[in-house]
């Protein structure tokens, strides 16, 4: 496929995804650099090999995996013209992205509870690296949060209708992003400890 080729929105369109792609990709990068590390630093004799995944982590991982499949859900019908049920899908992704806000700052207080601190005095190598990864991928979420809000904002402006759904197909491919992050992060942090 030639990509000078089209109309101005269509050009437009593909340069707004690949953006957001080379964006992604950046994103994941940092990540994989972080897990790296992890890895490295696992061989450090300080390091806690008894250590277990918070049960609020494996909350907030249905979360937005259901989130994902809701955002979906909510792009199929705006494809369709079904407005309500977009805007019950969205709704429904807000709620679910902020219950993944909720169980990760929940896990945070059972590692707490569990007498292991992220910094400090009480604090190892492997919660800290723990702190980090979640703590940046859950900015990440918020920054998912915000464009979810816009998504709903403008849904609510009706600006997205059949032929007409870039920015909410922008949202989509960010939050499924984020999605497969936190899966790629909860199963690497349970498997590699």
């Amino acid at each position: 496929m030639d990509l000078t080729q089209g109309t101005f929105q269509e050009k437009q369109a593909r340069s707004k995804k690949m953006m957001l792609w080379f964006a992604m990709l950046s994103m994941f990068m940092m990540f994989g650099g972080l897990t790296s590390a992890y890895i490295v630093s696992k061989e450090r004799p300080d390091w806690l090999n008894d250590f277990a995944m918070p049960y609020a982590f494996y909350i907030s991982t249905i979360a937005i995996l259901a989130s994902s499949i809701t955002f979906h859900l909510a792009k199929n019908a705006i494809q369709k013209g079904l407005q309500q049920a977009t805007t019950l899908y969205l709704l429904v992704t807000l709620a679910l992205g902020l219950v993944f806000v909720a169980s990760q700052f929940l896990g945070f207080s059972q590692i707490i509870e569990s007498g292991y601190h992220f910094t400090g005095k009480g604090s190892t190598v492997t919660t800290s690296f723990l702190y980090i990864v979640t703590v940046t991928h859950l900015a990440h979420v918020v920054a998912g949060i915000l464009v979810l809000l816009v998504v709903i904002y403008n849904h609510f402006k009706q600006k997205y209708k059949q032929g007409q759904t870039l920015g909410l197909e922008l949202g989509a491919m960010f939050w499924h992003f984020l999605d497969f992050l936190w899966v790629y992060l909860f199963l690497f942090l349970y498997f590699f400890r």
